[in-house]
């Protein structure tokens, strides 16, 4: 299997049951934002303090294979858009293998947000992030949370959030990143994968190793 962009990410949420991944709870079609208690409407805004927040109108993922366009969906959510995951899917060509890479997700992106370099594509080739690339996720998402956009990014193995809780995603997976705090340092995701897990946060060190071998979509 190939270590690159265009690496593979099938395996989410009920594929990982057979491969050793490890997610607690079943994936829903739908999650009611109000009952997410991770996720809110309200956005936070504290740019001279580092800190900003976008609101997401999250959904869980139908099914194992669909965190790309789900992804993509709660990404585009924050700017007040309302798509169809199943039409997203065709767009980006998933299939129950997954959806290829985050050069499938960038134009989607960029279509439903009706500019054609509202996002583009970084990879991080490496197997683990250097302090290089990881300023430059930093400084992506900053810009790109304050231009009112989420980002999407593509990660494999496992990590964990601020408050020490593992996530697990061996096959692959699809996450949004929807704010930051802490001058960036400290970053929200928003995970389709499963409801009860709906929001956590991340240091960026911690997410730029995830997203290594892959990449993720940006303004």
């Amino acid at each position: 299997m190939r270590t690159d962009l265009i690496r593979k990410t099938a395996l989410t949420a009920a594929g990982l049951a057979f491969t050793g991944g490890a997610i607690a709870g079943p994936v829903t079609a739908a999650y009611a934002m109000a009952d997410a208690k991770p996720t809110t409407q309200t956005q936070t805004d504290r740019k001279g303090h580092g800190e900003r927040q976008l609101g997401v109108r999250y959904e869980a993922q139908p099914n194992f294979y669909y965190c790309g366009p789900a992804a993509a969906r709660n990404a585009l959510s924050v700017q007040g858009k309302d798509i169809s995951v199943d039409a997203m899917a065709k767009e980006m060509g998933t299939t129950e293998a997954g959806t290829n890479s985050i050069n499938d997700i960038t134009p989607v992106l960029n279509k439903e947000t009706g500019k054609t370099d509202a996002y583009h594509s970084v990879e991080i080739s490496t197997p683990d992030a250097d302090a290089k690339q990881t300023d430059q996720l930093r400084a992506d998402i900053i810009r790109t949370v304050d231009n009112g956009r989420a980002v999407v990014a593509n990660i494999a193995g496992t990590s964990t959030d601020t408050d020490g809780n593992t996530h697990s995603f061996e096959g692959g997976h699809y996450i949004s990143v929807t704010g930051y705090r802490d001058n960036g340092n400290v970053v929200t995701i928003a995970d389709s994968a499963n409801p009860d897990t709906a929001s956590y946060q991340i240091t960026v060190e911690h997410l730029a190793d995830w997203i290594a071998t892959r990449g993720y979509a940006t303004s």
